[in-house]
């Protein structure tokens, strides 16, 4: 099983840590999420029902063919999301 790490962080947080990693100055720290979302809005609309039964779709029909794979969209490479989600501020670590 392999899990996608989700977190949450304003838009300037995620540009700094981007920028920062691009210039050599920071790595992604193990069990840092991999994916982030500017608001737990944005990652619930990500995992909608629709959407969630689409990935299921994927998941347990495996495509075939790159036809069959344009009408249902990429294959998913992770059964599981975990997010990270602060309830308090913090200050953004470069």
């Amino acid at each position: 099983m392999t899990t996608l790490k989700a977190g949450i962080a304003g838009y300037e947080d995620m540009q700094a840590r981007t920028m920062a990693m691009a210039r050599g100055e920071r790595r992604i720290a193990p069990g840092e999420p991999k994916v982030w979302f500017t608001s737990t809005e944005s990652f619930a609309k990500v995992l909608s029902a629709g959407n969630r039964d689409l990935l299921r779709v994927i998941v347990e029909q495996a495509p075939g063919s790159l036809d069959e794979l344009a009408r249902i969209t990429p294959k998913v490479t992770h059964d599981r999301v975990e997010l990270d989600l602060p309830i308090t501020a913090s200050r953004t670590v470069v």
